[in-house]
C-alpha cells in the first residue's frame, strides 16, 4: 500500500467494516436506532445524568440535533429527561432499563459478528488486528484532541 494512499483505503476499509456491522446488527434488532440514536444512547449508559450541551459537545454534534436525538429515544423508552437540579433550565439524561438492555444485546450480537468475522481470517491477520488495537485508540485521542482545539 502506498503510503500516499494509506489514510484513504485505511478509513475505507474502517468504514466498510463499520457500515457492514450496521447493516447486519439492524436486521437481527427491532426496533432499529440510527447511528447517531445509538451513540447518543451509549454516551447517556456511560454518563448518566450528562446535559443537552456536554453530550452535542462529546459527540461533535449541534445542540438542536441532539434535543432531536433525545425526543426520538424519549418517545422511544430509552431516555428520560430530568430537571437538573444545580440549573433548573438545564436537562439531565439519563438511560432507562431498557437502554442498558438494548445496548446490552447489541453488544452481544456485535461482538458474535465480530467473532464470525475474524474466526475467517488466518492467525497472522487475526494477530495483526489485534496488535492494531492501540494504535487505533491513539489515533481516535489525536483526533478527538484536534477536533477540541478547533
Amino acid at each position: 500500500m502506498a503510503t500516499e494512499t494509506f489514510p484513504d483505503e485505511f478509513m475505507d476499509a474502517l468504514i466498510g467494516v463499520q457500515r457492514l456491522l450496521r447493516r447486519r446488527l439492524r436486521r437481527q434488532i427491532d426496533p432499529q436506532l440510527r447511528g447517531g440514536e445509538v451513540e447518543l444512547l451509549r454516551l447517556v449508559v456511560l454518563r448518566p445524568g450528562i446535559g443537552i450541551s456536554d453530550a452535542a459537545k462529546e459527540l461533535h454534534l449541534a445542540g438542536n440535533s441532539v434535543s432531536t436525538l433525545v425526543n426520538q429515544l424519549s418517545r422511544q423508552g430509552y431516555l428520560v429527561r430530568e430537571t437538573n437540579p444545580a440549573d433548573r433550565r438545564a436537562a439531565r439524561l439519563m438511560p432507562t432499563a431498557a437502554a442498558g438492555a438494548r445496548l446490552a444485546e447489541w453488544r452481544k450480537r456485535r461482538g458474535e459478528l465480530v467473532r464470525q468475522g475474524l474466526a475467517g481470517l488466518g492467525s497472522a491477520d487475526r494477530a495483526a488486528l489485534e496488535a492494531a488495537v492501540p494504535a487505533l485508540l491513539k489515533l481516535a485521542d489525536n483526533l478527538h484532541e484536534e477536533a477540541e482545539d478547533s
